[in-house]
């Protein structure tokens, strides 16, 4: 019987989501992106020494990197054609059959060039703290569209005539926000249109009705894994609003994304990194400053690479939060817990762990709703011992020193959520399984 596994980010996205899809594909044959657009950056490291190859992935699924696995792009991603055919050309040039391999939902609403410029334009008209945080690709004002059934989709390259008159009746929309609101340049339709269409020519023979075939794949036997993007805490209706994504990055998606019954998710895989980062604007109760050399978020910053895959920028870095994880467990009904990066934190002497917040008078163990009352939190920490030995690489649950079994014991308890895998490196054997999601 067919098995199908959701992972989901449990935190403000950066979790390490591409290294555990990547290594669950061997219990896979088909790989699916449910939301979100190539904001999203996963990085996968295949191989050893003169042999490792790096991939950095936005659109394409992570599977892409395994032969014969199928990948798909469900309906609840926008999608920047000319970006990913520009991506499916650099895999290609690694050496990936890709193309074989896509299927692309028709339903996917498209992201064309006046969406960046006005993501672009509204970022640099904001102030200060008031800057979203936006990576700048288009994907809010996509997303906009979409709920205002004024968007285009995958389908509407495929009718000349009839986007044609759409992406006129938009653009001119558009273009008058763009100069008369945002003071910016206008976007020429006759360079959106051209650049369309032949887009659409390219793509043309991945399109294919991505729901049926992960039916059909699921009554041929075959497992699938259902990959998110960003994390839970950026989720546009449960996240820190509106310091947000503009897309559901929960694992309900999963099924909206894609076109298959919430009966068809078997298994919810929530990655969470053994301390918290956070990109861009929005409150964040745990941070630690990752300035002050020696300081426990300086190793997090410098021994982590925090910096994003996409935008480059630093990733602001703090303790683990286990009130913001309580409430993601819950969100997605997580089934377990594969904690990444913990071998960040060797050699710290102590490590702390929020265990809730003071919020105007009163104890709360969950992370409120909205970035308001987030940004009023006061943690409340625990502390427990670090260890000095080595955790990277190990791949036995027995072979962690004492005390990083006890930090890692201790967060499954608080947030009532079994730890089945813990990553201990990039590498894909750099792994400690101890419940395996296909097989649970």
């Amino acid at each position: 019987m067919a098995k199908n596994v959701v992972v989901v980010g449990t935190q403000w996205g950066d979790e390490g989501k591409g290294k555990i899809v990547d290594w669950l594909t061997d219990n896979a044959q088909g790989v699916v992106r449910f939301q979100g657009g190539h904001n999203a950056g996963h990085t996968l490291v295949v191989g050893q020494g003169a042999d490792e190859r790096v991939y950095k992935l936005n659109l394409v699924p992570s599977g892409i990197v395994r032969k014969g696995v199928q990948c798909y792009i469900g309906n609840g991603v926008v999608l920047d054609v000319h970006h990913l055919i520009s991506e499916i050309q650099e895999l290609e040039q690694g050496g990936l059959d890709v193309r074989s391999r896509l299927k692309i939902s028709p339903g996917c609403p498209l992201i064309l060039s006046y969406h960046s410029a006005l993501d672009r334009a509204r970022e640099g008209a904001k102030a200060g703290d008031q800057k979203i945080g936006t990576t700048g690709k288009g994907i809010g004002p996509a997303y906009e569209d979409k709920v205002a059934r004024r968007g285009l989709r995958v389908y509407d390259l495929f009718h000349p005539e009839r986007f044609a008159a759409k992406l006129k009746e938009v653009m001119e929309y558009h273009n008058f926000v763009l100069v008369n609101f945002l003071k910016a340049e206008p976007v020429s339709y006759d360079e959106v249109f051209k650049q369309a269409m032949a887009d659409a020519e390219v793509i043309k023979p991945m399109v294919a009705d991505v729901s049926a075939a992960i039916y059909a794949a699921n009554e041929a036997g075959h497992n699938m894994l259902f990959e998110g993007a960003q994390g839970t805490l950026l989720d546009i209706d449960h996240g820190t609003y509106p310091f947000v994504t503009s897309s559901n990055c929960v694992a309900g998606q999963a099924s909206a994304g894609t076109g298959i019954g919430p009966d068809k998710l078997h298994y919810v895989l929530g990655i969470t990194k053994a301390y918290c980062t956070r990109v861009g604007s929005g409150p964040f109760p745990s941070e630690l400053c990752i300035e002050t050399e020696g300081a426990p978020g300086h190793q997090m910053f410098t021994v982590g690479k925090e910096f994003g895959t996409v935008t480059g920028r630093k990733r602001r870095c703090g303790w683990f939060d286990a009130a913001a994880l309580r409430r993601s467990a819950r969100i997605n009904g997580v089934t377990g817990l594969c904690i990444t990066k913990l071998d960040v934190l060797d050699g710290l002497e102590d490590l702390n762990i929020c265990t809730g917040y003071k919020l105007d008078g009163k104890v709360v163990d969950l992370l409120p709703i909205g970035a308001d009352e987030v940004s009023r939190c006061e943690p409340i920490y625990e502390t427990m011992p670090g260890w000095k030995d080595s955790t990277f690489g190990v791949k036995q649950w027995d072979a962690l020193p004492a005390n990083a079994r006890a930090y890692l014991e201790r967060m499954q308890e608080l947030v009532g959520i079994p730890i089945d895998i813990v990553s201990t490196g990039p590498e894909r054997d750099e792994t400690i399984l101890k419940r395996h999601p296909f097989a649970a």
